[in-house]
């Protein structure tokens, strides 16, 4: 068994946790899906919870003010610290309301969730997420390449100590998480996978669940899923060769790879983005009789990659784009010139992914290749012909937190100031933009250099990629990586 933090790391973790501002590590191990934790859970807790040495609260309080400022030389923190020989991370468990981790067969650089018809606003346990992912198979190996529709079931929640069994939800007792696929063959690596939900003309019959991949090839393949969501319910049931077919081939990028690409939330029929590696950037729409059109005229206006498409969740026409020219432009679709409206100059390096608030429409946040990520407010935005080289806009918050890239960043779906952040130094960072500390705060809780207060949560994934909010069953996250997938929900959000 891997070796564990010694006790004195363990009081400065806890010393961290005292001011409300946690700073979890988590080994995310890929392995199959099971509750891995389920066994060994009760020892686990022993170890994490503050009082276990049987001393005097009193006594044990003393001893972590004494060296509350000592806190940042032990914390374990990604980006700045290494482990030393024979250690590894351990979660602490009592911080998780739920944790499940999966292995695919090759790793998935994006994912994304289905959304269903179990409710809203769902609590209890066990849970259910359906999602898909796209695969990054080995050079060489690209015909093992597959779209992944999957339904996790039977996902229980994290045993808390002391806790009664009459307590517990009953459906919950003795549940293995149960993983179910449905594999759609693909002949290229997918860079970005999006889901769109198509309501149907009649409420009789449920709505069209389209995914958009995005490839290595430079194709975008659209794919009805409904079917293999079906399936899923209905014993007996199997996916026929035509049902893995796509709906369209987008072929306007050529052999240009891409890997921006999202569905409008405002046209219900479906109305796509597309960017490559030229700059080039297409929208597709689907037409009444269920077939796709694509605009052969592209948007045009960065000089590199196009990162990140992202529509605007109050405009129907307008969607911004992030490059690795280290802009971020606010385009209007119904631009003849099909140039954009503003530029902005976010970042000396790579903007890698956007997001767009759906809670506070005129906040975008961005993450770059250097480890910043930021949050812009657009209404200081003007339009490029305007704007002069001094008066560019600074963000109304930034983070340098993070050491490596940042690979996806989203707002919080209900909650107009929690922010997801993954990053390329292994973890997914749960950040609060309320949260302000005043000086007497901070001395409280040692005053740790480099922990912002706003960050609420880090959990570890190796190579982490990808995560979205699960939009029906709040807090929960679901992530992608090098060692496969995470579904969690922390006790803090």
């Amino acid at each position: 068994m891997a070796k564990r933090p010694a006790e004195s790391d363990e009081k400065e973790l806890e010393a961290v946790k005292n001011g409300d501002r946690p700073m979890e590590i988590d080994q995310n191990e890929a392995g199959e899906f099971e509750d891995e934790f389920e066994d060994e859970f009760e020892s686990e807790d022993e170890i994490f919870e503050a009082g276990v040495d049987g001393r005097p609260d009193e006594e044990r309080e003393a001893e972590e003010k004494e060296h509350a400022m000592e806190v940042d030389q032990g914390t374990f923190i990604p980006g700045r610290h290494k482990l030393s020989a024979g250690e590894t991370l351990a979660p602490d468990l009592s911080t998780y309301e739920m944790l499940h981790t999966l292995e695919a067969p090759w790793p998935c650089l994006s994912c994304d969730i289905v959304p269903d018809n179990l409710g809203s606003e769902r609590k209890t346990y066990p849970a259910t997420v359906y999602s898909v992912a796209g695969t990054q198979a080995a050079q060489g190996r690209d015909k093992e390449n597959q779209i992944m529709v999957m339904k996790m079931s039977s996902l229980s929640r994290m045993e808390k100590e002391g806790e009664d069994e009459d307590e517990e939800d009953s459906d919950d007792e003795g549940s293995d998480p149960i993983l179910e696929t449905k594999s759609i063959p693909m002949t290229s690596c997918t860079n970005r996978i999006r889901v769109h939900q198509a309501p149907q003309s009649t409420s009789a019959k449920p709505a069209t669940t389209l995914t958009a991949a995005m490839t290595e090839s430079g194709q975008v393949l659209i794919h009805d899923i409904t079917p293999h969501l079906t399936a899923f319910d209905t014993p007996g049931s199997t996916i026929t060769p035509a049902q893995n077919k796509p709906l369209s081939t987008i072929r306007a990028h050529k052999a240009n790879e891409g890997y921006a690409l999202d569905w409008s939330p405002l046209v219900p029929e479906g109305k796509l983005l597309t960017g490559d590696i030229t700059g080039k950037i297409f929208t597709t729409t689907r037409t009444q009789g269920g077939g796709f059109v694509t605009d052969t005229t592209p948007f045009t206006g960065h000089e590199g990659t196009v990162e990140e498409l992202q529509w605007s969740p109050s405009e129907k026409t307008v969607f911004a784009s992030a490059g690795n020219d280290g802009t971020v432009k606010i385009w209007d679709a119904r631009s003849k010139s099909r140039k954009p409206a503003v530029s902005v100059q976010v970042s000396n390096t790579d903007v890698n992914v956007l997001s767009w608030s759906n809670q506070t429409a005129h906040l975008l946040a961005s993450g770059a290749d250097d480890g910043e990520w930021a949050v812009w407010d657009l209404r200081q935005w003007k339009p490029s012909t305007s704007l002069s080289s001094n008066a560019k806009p600074s963000p109304i918050a930034n983070f340098n937190f993070h050491k490596e890239q940042i690979t996806a960043v989203e707002w919080h779906p209900t909650d107009s100031s929690i922010v997801l952040v993954c990053s390329g130094d292994n973890t997914l960072t749960l950040w609060d933009l309320a949260v302000e500390l005043d000086d007497e705060e901070s001395r409280d809780t040692g005053g740790v250099p480099d922990v912002p207060p706003q960050l609420l949560f880090v959990h570890y994934m190796e190579q982490v990629k990808e995560a979205h909010w699960h939009p029906q069953i709040p807090g929960a996250v679901m992530a992608t990586g090098g060692s496969g997938f995470g579904v969690f929900k922390t006790i803090s959000v």
